[in-house]
């Protein structure tokens, strides 16, 4: 379902924002991570 990807997308980048709020290093990476699969599902979403 394209509707499942672009939730997930928005997600993933709004929980990728908050965890980098805190100041821990795996915090950043969590939120790195899922800035990344955000960006990279929401493009997929609106390119095919």
């Amino acid at each position: 379902m394209p509707v499942t990807g672009l939730i997930a997308g928005i997600l993933a980048l709004i929980f990728g924002i908050v965890v980098m709020i805190f100041p821990k290093i795996l915090n950043y990476l969590v939120g790195i991570y899922l800035i990344i699969l955000g960006i990279v599902l929401l493009v997929d979403h609106f390119t095919g």
